[in-house]
Parts: C-alpha cells; sequence; structure tokens
C-alpha cells in the first residue's frame, strides 16, 4: 500500500449540492447471482424501514460475494433507479478503491448503527 499514489482531487462541489446526496447505512442481508452476469451480484439491503434491491459489481472482486452478507455498509439511497440485466437496482453500495485499481473495500460504519442511519 505504501506506494500508492491518490488521485487527484475532483473539482470542488458546494455543501448544498454535496447534502443532496442521500448516503445511508444498511445491512446486506442477502447476495445472490444473476444468471448471465459477469460481474454484478443483485444484493438486498435492509435500510430500517424498507428493503432494497441493490445491484453491485462485486462478483469478480471477491472470491467468495457471499462473505459481506449479514454487514453492514454505506449506500447512495437517492440515486435514480437503473435497470440492468432486467433487474432495477434502487441505489448504489459505496466502496474504496474500485476507481484507483485496488481491490475494493466496503465503506462502512465504525461501529453498529440503527439501519437508514443518514451520513453526513
Amino acid at each position: 500500500m505504501g506506494n500508492q499514489h491518490p488521485a487527484p482531487v475532483r473539482p470542488p462541489i458546494s455543501y448544498e449540492f454535496f447534502r443532496k446526496v442521500d448516503i445511508r447505512a444498511g445491512t446486506i442481508v442477502g447476495v445472490a447471482e444473476i444468471p448471465g452476469a459477469d460481474s454484478l451480484m443483485r444484493l438486498t439491503v435492509d435500510l430500517g424501514d424498507h428493503r432494497r434491491t441493490i445491484l453491485a459489481g462485486i462478483r469478480q472482486e471477491r472470491s467468495d460475494p457471499q462473505e459481506i452478507e449479514g454487514r453492514q455498509a454505506l449506500f447512495v439511497v437517492n440515486l435514480e433507479s437503473r435497470k440492468m440485466m432486467g433487474i432495477v437496482s434502487e441505489g448504489m453500495l459505496l466502496d474504496i478503491g474500485y476507481d484507483d485499481g485496488i481491490t475494493p473495500v466496503l465503506a462502512v460504519p465504525e461501529k453498529s448503527v440503527p439501519d437508514g442511519t443518514r451520513a453526513g
């Protein structure tokens, strides 16, 4: 890890713009393969008052994608829904490292918080 050079910081955004992004803690209660998908996995995420289906490209990043089942992580929940492989994804899993070409890890709360708790 020591030789990794961080990517340049992206252009500034306003605080008001940032506040529009709704990031919440949720528990991954299910991880399932999607027939015909090379990288996508179907996550069922408990957000406290409801559950959502969120597709994540984690299949080739982990030897056992099911290892994240039961883990709490951070999710963008107000991203426009997107249909992929015939399934509607209702958010985005936040991970760390993918854009920098390293094996991604989950962005997780320091300790367990109630599902649906907002970041920011």
